[in-house]
């Protein structure tokens, strides 16, 4: 599919993907997908197909398979796009849904695939299994370690407290999918956990640590500033009720004393100048309820769940044509924005981006978030 500047390849099948014939790109109408930093990611490809030759008299070719038998579930996809001369791994997931919606007229039947990034490979199995002796971090490496064969590759921050029982204290315990547990463990130390595609074709970033507020800022979003925009649409929401401060009491199990338990202060990397949770008139507190921790742990949690509180305080959602804009927006990465005032102008965390495409057309619709108004920057790197 030739946009202009620029062109997607497409790699499709079961163990080794492998180029896609024309006759399959040339039948796309459009390409979506989505990349989110926590939660699943997925895609989904829409083809224009029908029975107009003597061979397709059964059923479409699309449809049959061919002896490629390219687009069965569970076969990957990756989608490279070149923009500007240089290649970018767009897509690396898994087809797990189709949907067939036949027309009377010849060539407008609809063959739709959906999927999702190779994280569902991980979310087939539930599991009930101990972690002796082992902490967060490196359960978290184990798991990932199991699914190789996706080109995971393994990017892990330590968490600020480190809980590695002795098996005569107690042994984690897993419940559940390889998914949902990283997930649960992820949530434990307001983390986020999410797959995206690497530098080169057929390797993935398993990313599992806090969001990256400090990664280098996409290509800058201009707004309303004459042949510099390059941001079609933006909107702006503020949740005042969104920071949350926690207090209580938590009796530690090893001492059987009863301690305090106090978070009132984010260990985010700010984003803006006038942060909700130490500049509202009013913040919400919540109590403390959890029971049967270390008073650490307990502190640690707290921390966790104040961090999570203040990251989307302030929430912006836009779309850019990519062609005016020139490059890709990162789920989990940072982009600054001007031209829209000192309130919301500045650096944001970007959450999540869709990329729609089809023929002449690309667009990116995207999510992105702080903890509160005003900006931190005096200038902005075009």
């Amino acid at each position: 599919m030739p946009q202009g500047n620029l062109n997607l390849t497409i790699l499709i099948g079961a163990n080794t993907p492998r180029p896609a014939p024309s006759r399959l790109t040339e039948a796309i109408d459009s390409l979506v997908i989505i990349y989110r930093d926590s939660g699943r990611s997925g895609f989904q490809i829409v083809f224009r197909v029908g029975r107009s030759t003597p061979s397709d008299l059964q059923d479409d070719a699309l449809l049959r398979g061919s002896e490629e038998q390219l687009l069965l579930p569970f076969n990957r996809v990756i989608v490279t796009m070149t923009l500007n001369r240089q290649p970018r791994v767009l897509l690396d997931g898994i087809i797990t849904y189709h949907e067939f919606a036949p027309s009377l007229e010849l060539g407008e039947s609809i063959f739709t695939i959906t999927g999702e990034d190779v994280g569902v490979m991980m979310d087939l199995e539930e599991k009930s299994i101990e972690h002796p002796e082992l902490d967060d971090k490196n359960i978290v490496q184990n798991l990932i370690a199991q699914y190789s064969k996706y080109g995971l590759v393994a990017k892990l921050t330590a968490p600020q407290w480190v809980d590695r029982p002795l098996q005569t204290e107690r042994i984690p315990v897993q419940l559940g999918t390889d998914l949902a547990y990283i997930q649960e463990l992820a949530n434990r130390h307001g983390f986020v956990f999410y797959i995206k595609p690497g530098a080169v074709s057929g390797q993935n970033i398993a990313y599992w640590g806090p969001p990256d507020r400090k990664a280098t800022p996409s290509k800058p979003l201009t707004f309303n500033m004459g042949s510099f925009t390059n941001v079609e649409t933006i909107n702006f929401q503020y949740d005042a009720l969104a920071a949350t401060t926690i207090v209580g009491q938590v009796q530690d199990r090893k001492t059987n004393q009863i301690q305090a338990v106090s978070q009132t202060s984010s260990q985010r990397s700010l984003l803006s100048r006038e942060p909700a949770l130490t500049t509202q008139s009013h913040i919400r507190t919540t109590q403390f309820r959890q029971s049967a921790r270390l008073s650490v742990q307990a502190s640690a949690y707290a921390q966790a769940k104040v961090d999570q509180s203040i990251d989307r305080v302030i929430t912006a959602s836009g779309e850019v044509d990519t062609l005016t804009y020139a490059d890709l927006l990162q789920a989990g990465g940072t982009v600054d924005l001007r031209g829209v005032g000192y309130t919301y102008d500045g650096r944001y965390y970007v959450n999540e981006v869709t990329h729609e495409i089809r023929q002449g057309e690309y667009k990116q619709r995207f999510l992105m978030t702080r903890e509160g108004v005003g900006t931190t920057l005096s200038s902005v790197n075009v």
